[in-house]
């Protein structure tokens, strides 16, 4: 047995290309345009934008996590993870990489399930970066718990009619289409009841009630959805999937997302350990630098330590997905990777901002924006109590509880029982 902890020189090279793209040409965008990366572009964003995604196609890290019969490379998850560690440095590195959320997952799922019309209509002008998609999937009053939804589709003749409301449905103001969940079969319940279907933004029926802002956007940026559908019909051919197999169809898109949104957030708390370290070695009080300071060096040397062990047990998960070919046995681990990612890093970057001082709290460092990201982190894809409980369930499955009074490794009760193996008299 082998193990090897070195990425292959062409791949290699590959990522120091993309390294050094995002930090000279993409990073720059994230200050000009920071609110932008998910609106259509415009003649002036076209000019400078499509040049650059462009360049990614040159060099066939386009939209990497699909086939290649699709225009990607048919990456698995370990080298998607190894190049998402680098686009979460950027927020538009993920537009301009072909790779940015919801429309990922939204692709990767039409690209498994979707119809060759389904294909041609929706996931050809998504994945040539031309459109926007929402995944429109929680609820107000369920959360994510898929089991108090509410949102309805009925069959009617050759059409369904949606009615329900949902809530945060990202992106939904600059989304050409909508991928809804919706109860078909109320009664079989949600692993079995419950179907997706592809719904053009423009139908009749759809109002998107308000667009939320997170906490660290200007108000009028907001573009998590708050969508009432009322009515609203779609044609048979609108089903994505089988009826009643959404839930199988939205692990395939949330397991792979757990991953990705890891690997970037490690590439994040990698900036900003970057950035408390430079602070360290610039920053000089009383006659001495920072870096020389012991609590300072206890800052660095967590931060390494527990980014270093997130990103091993992130890779280690990516590579065991590509090695099972299956989600669902990799369950325990996207979920455990899933409720550490806002940890780390909020304390990377909590320690990051106390070496910059005032300065950290202001918005002239990219850290204020960094540490607010931490409890959005911690909420999408599914909260993380649900997923710390997830964790604790699969793990406890592989134990059994004692048939007597005391524990296993109760020492009284071991050393009479090995006594009598050795057949040594108790003294």
């Amino acid at each position: 047995m082998s193990w090897d902890f070195e990425t292959d020189p062409e791949f290699q090279k590959k990522l120091d290309w993309v390294d050094e793209f995002v930090r000279h040409e993409i990073e720059p965008l994230d200050l000009v345009w920071p609110h932008d990366n998910y609106k259509p572009l415009d003649d002036e964003h076209r000019r400078i934008v499509d040049p650059l995604k462009q360049q990614v196609r040159d060099q066939g890290l386009w939209a990497c996590h699909l086939e290649p019969a699709l225009g990607g490379q048919g990456y698995g998850q370990l080298k998607l993870a190894l190049l998402n560690e680098i686009l979460g440095r950027s927020t538009w590195a993920p537009v301009v990489f072909g790779t940015q959320a919801p429309d990922t997952g939204n692709a990767e799922i039409i690209a498994h399930f979707g119809t060759p019309e389904q294909k041609a209509t929706y996931l050809q002008p998504l994945l040539d970066g031309e459109i926007f998609s929402t995944y429109s999937m929680t609820e107000p009053q369920g959360g994510a718990d898929v089991s108090g939804f509410e949102t309805t589709a009925v069959r009617d003749g050759d059409d369904w009619v949606i009615n329900g409301s949902k809530f945060f449905s990202s992106n939904a103001r600059y989304a050409t289409f909508f991928i809804v969940m919706a109860y078909t079969d109320k009664d079989a319940g949600p692993h079995d009841g419950m179907s997706m279907f592809l719904v053009p933004a423009d139908t009749r029926g759809i109002t998107i009630e308000r667009n939320l802002a997170l906490i660290h956007e200007p108000a009028e940026e907001g573009s998590e959805a708050y969508i009432r559908y009322e009515n609203v019909r779609v044609p048979s051919t609108a089903l994505l999937g089988q009826e009643g197999k959404a839930f199988q169809v939205a692990q395939v898109r949330l397991g792979g997302g757990r991953v990705h949104h890891a690997m970037r957030t490690v590439g994040l708390a990698q900036r900003a350990l970057d950035m408390m370290c430079e602070r360290a070695l610039s920053r000089v009080t009383r006659g001495r630098p920072l870096a020389e300071r012991e609590t300072v060096q206890t800052f660095i040397a967590e931060s390494y330590a527990q980014l270093t062990q997130f990103r091993l047990f992130v890779l280690r998960t990516a590579w065991l997905i590509d090695k099972t070919q299956d989600y669902a046995q990799c369950r325990k681990d996207i979920s455990a990777i899933k409720f550490l990612t806002p940890k780390v890093l909020h304390d990377i970057v909590q320690r990051s901002i106390q070496v910059h001082g005032a300065l950290g709290v202001t918005q002239d460092t990219p850290l204020a924006k960094m540490w607010i990201s931490a409890p959005v982190m911690g909420l999408v894809d599914g909260p993380t109590e649900v997923h710390l409980r997830q964790v604790a369930r699969a793990v406890l499955k592989g134990y059994d509880a004692t048939d007597g009074l005391w524990p296993t490794d109760h020492i009284p009760s071991r050393l009479a029982a090995a006594r009598e193996k050795l057949g040594v008299a108790a003294r």
